[in-house]
């Protein structure tokens, strides 16, 4: 299988495009904006349905709580901010108000990972995906590039029943993912085959395991790529499936490793079969301001030192 990226693209514009087609099949859907509108790509739905957009200031936790009385009042109300504070500043509201009620809303979390870049360690949610996916009831989606953002953002809105957290970046990164595919909430994606290492990857991160795998390809190394665009509920599936076919699984996450994609990866491992594993991810480490590809070279996070990470593993 060939994977060809289009072009380049923010998965943030994903996310404000998937509001729109949503958003004319519901006249029930609304958005809720905490002054970076445009930042977030609610400005899409804001200019098409303006009636259905109220903008609440920079009050994350307000935006929370107004939330949980909109779909108690029949509405399927959407809020979205950078994820530090869409998925941290609010944790106390999205708990109680929402999962313990277990409430019809979503919440974009944007500008997560690392590759926020200049912004900083204070604008980086590196710890978002281990919160949200720690709380009952909700379901928590990272989608790889940008058409895949919207069509999760379409199927939260359209198929889940409780709170859904997603969570995507705000650089252009290449989007690959088919038109025409079908994608559903809760099954993973085996992109690549491959017999020697599985990478389990997700977000931005996906595509960096995908030309690991070009690389090593070239070495004689077969490589298994797998995209877990739903953290919770994950494809036990797809992961007992890869440790059973590859010698050892490797996670990959624009994310602290403790507590995010690899933490539930190895959950799923070692109730159902155990297999060697390596993360790759925020190392326990805030982050720092840079260029996002800075950033990602020097925290280890690209494609080339998912290879080396890889070569290691098969020499052990």
């Amino acid at each position: 299988m060939t994977i060809v990226s289009r072009n380049m693209k923010p998965t943030r514009f994903g996310f404000g495009e998937g509001l729109v087609i949503a958003g004319k099949r519901n006249t029930n859907l609304v958005c809720l904006g905490a002054d970076i509108t445009s930042s977030v790509s609610l400005n899409y739905f804001s200019e098409k349905f303006p009636e259905r957009f109220f903008s609440m200031g920079i009050a994350e936790q307000n935006c929370v709580s107004v939330l949980a009385g909109l779909a108690l009042s029949g509405k399927i109300p959407v809020f979205s901010t950078y994820a530090v504070f869409a998925a941290l500043r609010t944790t106390d509201q999205i708990r109680v108000s929402l999962c313990y009620n277990n409430l019809h809303a979503i919440i974009g979390g944007a500008h997560a990972g690392i590759s926020v870049g200049p912004d900083g360690a204070t604008h980086q949610a590196l710890e978002d995906i281990a919160i949200m996916r720690a709380l009952p009831n909700i379901t928590v989606l990272s989608p790889c590039d940008s058409t895949q953002t919207k069509k999760l953002t379409i199927a939260a809105i359209e198929q889940c029943k409780g709170p859904v957290y997603i969570r995507f970046g705000r650089e252009a990164v290449p989007d690959f993912t088919d038109e025409n595919e079908t994608i559903k909430i809760g099954k993973g994606q085996t992109l690549l085959e491959g017999n020697d290492i599985s990478i389990i990857a997700t977000g931005h991160m996906v595509w960096e395991a995908i030309e690991a795998a070009r690389i090593l390809k070239k070495e004689g190394i077969s490589i298994r790529v797998i995209n877990i665009h739903t953290i919770k509920p994950i494809d036990e599936e797809i992961i007992i499936k890869a440790a059973r076919e590859t010698k050892g699984i490797i996670s990959c996450e624009e994310h602290q490793i403790s507590g995010g994609l690899g933490s539930a990866i190895a959950e799923v491992l070692v109730k159902n079969h155990p297999t060697k594993m390596e993360f790759i991810g925020m190392n326990d480490c805030f982050g720092q301001s840079g260029s996002p590809a800075e950033l990602m070279n020097y925290y280890k996070l690209t494609a080339k030192h998912i290879a080396e990470q890889c070569r290691k593993f098969l020499n052990k």
